[in-house]
């Protein structure tokens, strides 16, 4: 079917506007002033329980400072989940809990303090999850508003209609009073024939942290896409407007949260499998505008509508034990410093003691630094590992935070042996194949080597794919080529088409950058495979990069050789591999870090997956010493 299009909705009236302005102010003074530093922390946060341990998944988290004069405290909320792996029933089953809050005084030690819920709300079935919570207060009304998502419900014979809750309290912590009807319900998708066909009504964020009645609601995920509506908050719960703006194309995002800064809008939203163990490759992304309405566009100018989908890495995975960190919340300590809240996966420990498979999502906490506009975790280095400056907490304190910038990876000389240009007619005795293709589907001419894409592909035991392949160089190295899909630039669906590099160890040990078409989007995909893992664990693991080009797009793999710290680090991985992607081969976009241990790993192309008769270009395979480069993982 043809990629659906949702116009920006015409521009707020200009009270409204201005409402949205004050949603956006700071926070009441918390406490007095106190010229006391705070000190240090180290991720995760592990919040207390009562009597003894600590909670070890705090997924979907959201902050919020206390809102009323003379309130100390701040205020997490987590999804449904067991706190920790001996949260078991007398059944020896896992205990879930409805949206668990926290409290703390200086954002390092926090402690439990109930769930938000101990029912459901009545248009919810039994059987039905609480998930991705969002919580604001309203200077109008003096109350909380606590908003859900509700993964099934009543108003429909289906299952998976999912849908958006509100509950309101006197309290950041509650007793809350879930509202009687859904805020949103759920929405059919009318494109398709299944008469149970739902959009994915997930992940609500109102804009600001204290409004008065009208704000913009935000929700959505890749099922649709990601939503904007006006909002109204009232005395029993909320009401949404009847126009409804997609801000993000269908099949890439979810876990939005937008702030306003210095004039524009910043939407945050996280992209591929939240879930996944130690091969999760969830990662935050952000597009800004400077309507709350959008349209949201990246760095380099690629709106999130766009098939070319846009979004510029805020956080990815950076080569030490976190992995997944995605589904943030942003905010300002008492000394205006920027922060989020994630959750993350410890590669080392990544699923609960009594359910592999079931992924353990830890808090972690670090700064946002703010580069020629656009944010970025930690200067560039993303999730920290080791002793950090604590947020200012408190009015009066300062952080000793200071900003440090991570150095992307340079190409240095070219090395011309492991280097082809394709400027013959004939590949070179260099090149080998794994599983020659018919002859007729490849040529050398006119400067590109084309290569017929194959109704294959090498993804866990399918593994049927040719790859042209050549010999590694010694040492620290970079990879780059240059690649032209045919793949038409708008429809779906052309699952997977894909072309670019891979760095081979075999079929079931590789790294992989493609650009890669999913769904109604073309993205570029960097992903993992691994030959053996333990019983239950997943063995490919994906993320994504910056945006591909209608034309040609632009691949480096960053290759470093990992020794003592870092290895340890990388759970004894040998090898980090670091992704790029270029729409124009002049600015590049950092991606994600995967490291792998492989034997004699070689240089690959492929132009695979799907159907259909496409070819793939590839204009030269460069590879460089690898000069210079900071890899974020400290």
């Amino acid at each position: 079917m043809g990629t659906r299009r949702f116009t920006r909705a015409d521009a707020l009236p200009r009270v409204f506007a201005a409402l949205l302005l004050l949603a956006t102010l700071t926070a009441p003074p918390a406490s007095a002033a106190s010229s006391k530093s705070p000190g240090f922390y180290n991720n995760p946060l592990k919040p207390k329980l009562p009597g003894d341990g600590v909670i070890e998944s705090c997924a979907d988290p959201t902050v919020l400072r206390g809102q009323r004069r003379g309130d100390p405290y701040w205020y997490m909320y987590c999804t449904t989940d067991p706190l920790n792996d001996k949260d078991l029933d007398a059944q020896g089953k896992l205990v879930f809990h409805r949206i668990p809050q926290l409290r703390s005084l200086d954002m390092l030690d926090w402690e439990y303090v109930g769930d938000a819920f101990q029912s459901l709300p009545g248009y919810a079935v039994s059987s039905a999850g609480l998930w991705a919570p969002d919580v604001v207060y309203s200077s109008a009304h003096d109350k909380y508003y606590l908003f859900f998502v509700v993964t099934d419900t009543t108003t429909t014979t289906c299952t998976s209609d999912s849908a958006m809750g509100v509950a309101t309290s006197d309290s950041p912590t509650g007793p809350w009073k879930f509202s009687d009807e859904p805020v949103i319900g759920p929405r059919k998708d009318t494109a398709s024939a299944d008469p149970c066909a739902f959009f994915w009504t997930f992940d609500p964020d109102v804009l600001g942290d204290s409004v008065g009645t009208n704000s913009v609601f935000y929700y959505g995920s890749y099922s649709g896409g990601v939503f904007a509506r006006t909002v109204t908050l009232t005395a029993e719960g909320a009401t949404v407007g009847a126009d409804e703006t997609r801000i993000t194309i269908g099949n890439r995002y979810e876990g939005a949260n937008v702030v306003f800064r210095d004039g524009n809008y910043y939407l945050f939203v996280s992209s591929t499998n939240c879930c996944n163990g130690a091969l999760t490759g969830y990662s935050v992304y952000v597009g800004r505008a400077t309507n709350p309405l959008g349209p949201f566009v990246d760095r380099e100018g690629n709106s999130l509508l766009d098939t070319q989908v846009g979004g510029t890495p805020v956080i990815s995975m950076n080569g030490n034990r976190w992995v997944g960190t995605g589904h943030n919340t942003v905010f300002q300590d008492a000394a205006a410093q920027w922060w989020t809240v994630y959750h993350a996966v410890d590669r080392s420990d990544p699923f609960f003691e009594t359910a592999t498979g079931f992924t353990k999502r830890p808090v972690l906490l670090d700064p946002l630094d703010w580069v020629d506009g656009w944010p970025t975790v930690r200067g560039g280095f993303w999730a920290s590992d080791g002793k950090m400056p604590a947020p200012a907490a408190r009015d009066g304190f300062k952080s000793r935070y200071r900003m440090k910038l991570a150095r992307p990876h340079v190409p240095g000389d070219r090395i011309a042996a492991a280097s082809d240009m394709f400027d013959g007619t004939a590949l070179r005795d260099s090149w080998s194949w794994v599983r020659p293709p018919d002859s007729s589907t490849y040529a050398v001419a006119d400067g590109t080597l084309r290569f017929h894409v194959q109704k294959a592909d090498i993804h866990l035991d399918s593994n049927t794919a040719s790859l042209l392949t050549r010999s590694t160089p010694k040492g620290d190295y970079l990879v780059e080529t240059k690649v032209r899909l045919d793949v038409p630039d708008e429809g779906c669906c052309f699952n997977y088409v894909q072309a670019g590099v891979v760095i081979y160890g075999g079929d079931d040990d590789f790294i992989k950058l493609t650009n890669t078409s999913m769904g109604e989007t073309r993205q570029t995909e960097f992903s993992k495979e691994l030959a053996s893992v333990p019983a239950g664990w997943g063995r490919h693991g994906n993320t994504v990069v910056g945006a591909p080009s209608e034309d040609w797009t632009y691949l480096r793999v960053a290759v470093e050789r990992l020794t003592g710290e870092a290895r340890r680090a990388a759970g004894g991985d040998t090898t980090a591999y670091t992704a790029y992607t270029s729409q124009n081969g002049v600015d590049w976009v950092r991606g994600g870090t995967w490291t792998h241990s492989m034997t004699h790993p070689r240089i690959a192309l492929v132009a695979m997956g799907g159907g259909g008769d496409f070819t793939a270009e590839f204009d030269y395979v460069r590879v460089h010493a690898l000069r210079s480069g900071e890899r974020a993982g400290r």
